[in-house]
């Protein structure tokens, strides 16, 4: 086993050369020896939208309580400007978990047909960040949802989590009425739940930091919370429709909301409650951004929704504490972030040396003020959209705006638009015709980095 994962080690890094970063070299060098490596926490919201959230809402927007969240973003960082890599779930999973940009390894899109599924999955020679760190000496366990493939040696605890409670697909149910109970997966053996779906989560997340670790522990909570079906607990049902006025469907979604923001503040009590609470690196971020109107889930001020490449689609909440690192509380920070900086991050503060991630460190970036660029430049490609950031500046060809979900014409052969977001986050004014020379910078930089990309692997359904 170790002489396969060394082998798998050895062919990524001779793959891509990563895009450089401001940060990037601090990913190569270990921390201090005398330091202790922290517990990690990686909580991921499914289909949360930008402007869900109390400490991410628009000045005098009325919604949806969340207190706990409001009170991690309160206790470390709050990334104003985070990006995940993809607009829709699995993409984005697949590149937190590596680390680098999931179109390397031809893992662009979702699976759309059975053929799909047969090949779908997140290759072995891409080691997962639970399969590193579990060679650096950390327990691991997964709580949630997987979507990285459920063909034999795909699944979570063939690819480096030593506990497994969840399911292996896209979506799931919350609770069923009927049976009163829904099936998931323990380890490799199918079990019965009863409880509503978000609070197993918790419980079983719960259960897995109160036992005693003799070493440190990475634990990976995948929340399938607030993505469809539109499934509430009946209590908090009936509170949401104290607070949220209007349609049934915005009064589901905002009691899925406050479930989810529930066992987040479980799941964060546990930790407070341990001994190890100060040393424990949390990060909180949204898989993509809210699909408006599937679920109501909204991403005020910015435009466009899951799937597309707008802001709306890619900016989601993002959030990380961690006392006994240096991260300070109470900070926003508005330099451009990625998903792919978890990866990177938590290596850091591991001291896993690793010259392959294409992400940069977060905490030093904190550390630092916030006061320099992370990146020279954020990159995107979804199917037949792409889109590039450099500082204040968004070159995008990216699917028309739609009041559906569903798939939307093709956008090959449209001329790329160009957005100032500090002055235009709602992306309403294409400035490409007045600045040409900088839309053919920053094209040739994103061709750059799309020539180190290959094929999608299976068709995908670029809206699910």
């Amino acid at each position: 086993m170790l002489i396969m994962w060394i082998a798998q080690a050895l062919t990524l890094t001779m793959l891509a050369t990563p895009a450089p970063s401001a940060h990037s070299a601090q990913t190569e060098a270990a921390p201090p020896a005398d330091s202790t490596p922290p517990n990690i926490v990686l909580i991921i919201a499914d289909d949360l939208g930008y402007g869900e959230l109390g400490c991410y809402r628009a000045a005098g927007r009325d919604g949806i309580s969340t207190p706990h969240l409001d009170a991690l973003a309160a206790s470390g960082v709050r990334f104003t400007d985070g990006y995940v890599s993809c607009p829709v779930c699995a993409p984005t999973r697949a590149g937190i978990l590596t680390g680098r940009y999931q179109q390397r390894i031809g893992f662009e899109l979702n699976p759309g047909s059975a053929r799909d599924a047969s090949m779908f999955g997140l290759p072995r020679s891409s080691p997962t960040l639970a399969e590193r760190l579990s060679m650096a000496g950390y327990d691991t366990a997964m709580v949630g949802k997987w979507h990285l493939g459920d063909r034999e040696g795909m699944r979570p605890t063939e690819r480096g989590f030593g506990e497994f409670f969840g399911f292996l697909g896209g979506s799931h149910a919350y609770l069923d009425a009927k049976k009163g109970a829904i099936t998931l997966t323990r380890g490799t053996a199918p079990i019965e739940e009863r409880e509503y779906l978000t609070d197993a989560f918790a419980r079983e997340a719960c259960s897995f930091i109160a036992r005693a670790h003799e070493r440190p522990y990475f634990l990976y909570l995948s929340f399938n919370a607030v993505h469809a079906p539109m499934e509430a607990d009946s209590d908090r049902l009936m509170a949401a429709t104290k607070e949220v006025q209007g349609a049934k469907r915005r009064q589901t979604f905002a009691a899925m909301l406050r479930g989810l923001d529930d066992a987040v503040g479980r799941v964060l009590a546990a930790v407070n409650a341990s001994s190890a609470a100060a040393n424990t690196l949390v990060f909180f971020i949204s898989d993509n951004g809210g699909p408006t109107r599937s679920t109501s889930s909204r991403n005020d001020p910015l435009r466009g929704v899951k799937a597309q490449l707008w802001e709306g689609g890619i900016r989601v909440p993002f959030m990380m504490r961690w006392s006994r690192g240096g991260v300070p509380a109470g900070m926003t920070c508005a330099q451009p972030v990625i998903s792919l900086d978890i990866t990177a991050t938590a290596l850091r503060a591991a001291g896993v040396v690793s010259s392959e991630m294409e992400g940069v460190d977060l905490v030093a970036l904190a550390r630092d003020g916030c006061a320099a660029p992370a990146h020279e430049g954020l990159f995107w490609r979804y199917g037949d959209q792409w889109a590039i950031r450099m500082g204040d500046w968004k070159l995008v060809v990216a699917r028309a705006d739609r009041t559906a979900d569903a798939e939307a014409p093709s956008v090959q052969g449209r001329s790329p638009q160009l957005y100032n977001l500090r002055d235009d986050i709602a992306e309403s004014k294409d400035l490409s015709g007045e600045m040409p020379e900088r839309v053919a910078k920053m094209r040739a930089a994103f061709d750059a980095w799309n020539a180190a990309n290959i094929p999608a692997k299976w068709g995908g359904a670029a809206a699910k």
